[in-house]
């Protein structure tokens, strides 16, 4: 044992569960005398550094940059499918990322993107400019650049199985059929371990194709409606990345159908 690196650490009072060490102002030991003693100790290890505690490890990670989440919505890129049902995961993005003064101004990564902050948190806007079927490519490329663990991947896209309007918030699950999400689980390497946020769209009427029915664009009373949902949106997604996804899941998945006006 070396005597001095022993009689030396009297000098440094720590106390359990405490991430500071307090100094005394004067060594309790003269350096002269810790010279002299030191020279009776063989041990090799007596200049090497102490390994860092794991109190001291933990606050050094606490200080690290938060990863940002990414907020994907799905649709088609032209003026030909502006207000679309299939793109109304644009739309929600967009709805988002204005209420938070977030644009959407830069194209990197085939997708048009935003970045900025949900009170401490940093986010990442995209909406995919490559056509639905090929969303994965932007996805992917954005998620491997920056590192995203897929757990904060929100995913935002139509649902045929749900009634017009209605939101519904996912921690995963399939495609379900929808090609966007198709290739996103593609470029995600089959991983389906992230969340989605769908909303409905309602099922095409009579015997519509719904390849058809999906490219139709809504009516003016359904956007009046859907002007609600995205309110929800903007709520649920605040939510998420602020008191996590649980607290998110019960706002969306428990709230109740808006009222009809008479």
């Amino acid at each position: 044992m070396n005597v001095a690196a022993s009689l030396s650490s009297i000098a440094t009072v720590r106390f359990p569960n405490c991430h500071r060490c307090f100094r005394s102002s004067k060594p309790l030991i003269p350096s002269s005398s810790l010279r002299i003693m030191s020279q009776f100790s063989s041990s090799p290890s007596a200049s090497s550094a102490p390994p860092m505690s794991s109190n001291t490890a933990a606050v050094e990670s606490k200080k690290s940059p938060k990863q940002p989440w990414l907020i994907v919505g799905l649709g088609n890129p032209g003026k030909k499918y502006h207000s679309t049902r299939h793109n109304v995961g644009f739309e929600m993005v967009d709805a988002i990322a204005e209420a938070e003064g977030i644009s959407l101004s830069s194209v990197s990564f085939k997708a048009l993107v935003g970045k900025g902050l949900i009170g401490d948190v940093p986010v990442i806007f995209a909406k995919p400019q490559t056509f639905m079927n090929k969303s994965g490519e932007s996805v992917g490329s954005i998620v491997s650049y920056y590192k995203i663990p897929l757990k904060q991947v929100l995913v935002i896209f139509d649902d045929l199985d749900l009634p017009f309007a209605k939101l519904r918030l996912l921690p995963k699950g399939g495609h379900g059929g929808h090609n966007g999400m198709r290739s996103v689980i593609d470029h995600f390497k089959g991983s389906r371990d992230f969340p989605r946020l769908r909303i409905g769209i309602g099922r095409p009427p009579g015997k519509m194709d719904p390849v058809n029915f999906v490219l139709r664009p809504f009516t003016k009373q359904e956007l009046e409606e859907l002007n609600f949902t995205f309110q929800d949106g903007v709520e649920a997604v605040r939510i998420l990345l602020l008191e996590g996804f649980n607290k998110s899941a019960t706002f969306v998945n428990s709230a109740k159908p808006l009222e009809q006006c008479g």
